[in-house]
């Protein structure tokens, strides 16, 4: 009895900590440059279903998180995307640093507060799981698994 409480008030909280984001079938739009200044759009994604992780250099579960997004990337392969956005950086080089310290190997996109806001971030770390057609199919905010990642990206 005291495990389905547990499943119960983790799901509750799930739901509350997600309320406000995208809603499912929604298109995430907008364009940014990665960590080497490359111009990237949401719509270069398409095609395969996508895990977008936004994250801040400062959050201390983002770079406890860090292993398992890179973990996640090489699981799912060719099959599915995986990109991040830094967010709430007062540097470049605080974002670089970030991804020296965490051998951070998955593609780092610079977040500008118009794109951040886009996703309703309330929280850091927040993960969006995109359709191949580039569609909101869930997100979570806060800590989650490898496990916790495949499983969302790819179901």
């Amino acid at each position: 009895m005291d495990g389905l409480f547990l499943v119960v008030v983790l799901a509750v909280a799930g739901v509350l900590q997600t309320r406000n984001h995208l809603t499912p079938g929604v298109a995430p739009v907008g364009k940014t440059t990665t960590l080497q200044g490359e111009p990237v759009s949401f719509q270069s994604l398409r095609g395969k279903p996508t895990l977008v992780a936004i994250w801040a250099p400062w959050c201390g579960v983002c770079k406890v998180e860090s292993q398992n997004i890179s973990w996640a990337m090489r699981l799912a392969g060719s099959a599915a995307n995986v990109v991040s956005i830094a967010a709430d950086f007062e540097s470049v080089a605080d974002v670089k640093r970030f991804v020296d310290d965490h051998d951070a190997d998955y593609p780092v996109w610079l977040g500008s507060r118009p794109l951040v806001e886009q996703f309703a971030v309330q929280g850091f770390p927040t993960i969006y799981f995109l359709d191949s057609e580039g569609r909101v199919k869930r997100s979570a905010v806060g800590y989650t698994s490898t496990i916790g990642l495949l499983t969302r990206l790819l179901l």
